[in-house]
């Protein structure tokens, strides 16, 4: 059994642990109500885009993009990923980072022209110790999305799909369900499907008087790099704040194991001193009774 000395030190370590858990605790609690509401205040403006995707599709059903081109010509197994892959750039956030791993390398073992596009300084370190090329890794943290990091995003995932450098696009991240759960979502960004936007407008129904200027198609072009761009910052965001969620739910239950050690290292203390106070009086109480018997003599 450790001596009282040694207990003491292992309780005074655990504290100092239980310190910086409630520290990190409370900051990830400040950083997801921050996200929060980020992500309330634009998600109207990208929901508005999509909206307006869906109207001019409503007045002009056969529209030729090549955001809406599926591109059949080209078989399954030629066809060239690009895999978005937003992970965070530390741990201590649960399964956070493993989850998402988990659900790239199970698209990876699908596709043989994958190209990955890294958010995130753990998924670059885990790509690379993997011996995974990675096409283009965002050199900035992920623990600041802005609208700014989703328009660079975009920009260089529309060049090499326009370009026909790649012929999909996906989008890996972490979505929040609630308060308590995540989980990650695997979402197709292009091409687009014009029925993911179209909604059934009943026979006889009068609908509005759209004046599109310059063009349906040009009105396209330019609101459609918006959308994308809009749901790579969701995503960006949303990753955000489930990692915060997640490291919270990490921090609380390291700090109730720490208690829980503590609680343990106390009573086990308590014995140590008590056996050590018993040791004590039995050598008092021996040794007067060696003075008595001294002394009779």
């Amino acid at each position: 059994m450790a001596n009282a000395r040694e207990i003491l030190d292992r309780m005074k370590s655990i504290q100092d642990t239980m310190k910086i858990t409630n520290a990190m605790y409370m900051i990830s609690s400040s950083k997801l109500k921050k996200a929060k509401a980020s992500l309330d205040e634009t998600e109207p403006y990208f929901y508005s885009m999509q909206m307006a995707i869906g109207r001019i599709l409503r007045h002009v059903p056969d529209m030729k993009s090549e955001f809406f081109n599926q591109r059949p010509e080209i078989k399954p197994e030629d066809r060239k990923v690009g895999y978005i892959v937003v992970t965070a750039d530390k741990g201590l956030a649960g399964s956070y980072n493993h989850n998402i791993f988990k659900d790239v390398e199970e698209c990876l073992k699908n596709n043989s022209h994958a190209k990955l596009f890294v958010v995130g300084e753990m998924g670059r370190h885990y790509f690379e110790k993997k011996g995974l090329e990675i096409a283009h890794q965002f050199h900035y943290t992920a623990q600041n999305p802005s609208v700014s990091r989703a328009r660079n995003i975009t920009e260089k995932i529309l060049e090499e799909y326009l370009n026909k450098e790649l012929d999909e696009v996906v989008i890996i991240y972490t979505k929040m369900l609630n308060g308590v759960q995540t989980e990650t979502e695997t979402r197709h960004l292009l091409p687009l499907e014009k029925e993911h936007f179209n909604k059934n407008v009943p026979v006889g129904v009068q609908m509005e008087q759209l004046a599109m200027v310059p063009s349906a198609e040009a009105l396209m072009e330019n609101i459609i790099p918006i959308y994308i761009q809009g749901f790579v910052y969701g995503a960006l965001v949303e990753s955000y704040a489930s990692e915060h969620n997640l490291r919270m739910l990490a921090m609380q239950s390291a700090t109730d194991s720490a208690s829980a050690m503590l609680n343990d290292l106390s009573i086990q203390y308590n014995r140590v001193r008590q056996a050590a106070i018993t040791q004590e009086i039995t050598e008092v109480v021996s040794g007067a009774k060696a003075q008595k018997r001294k002394k009779k003599r």
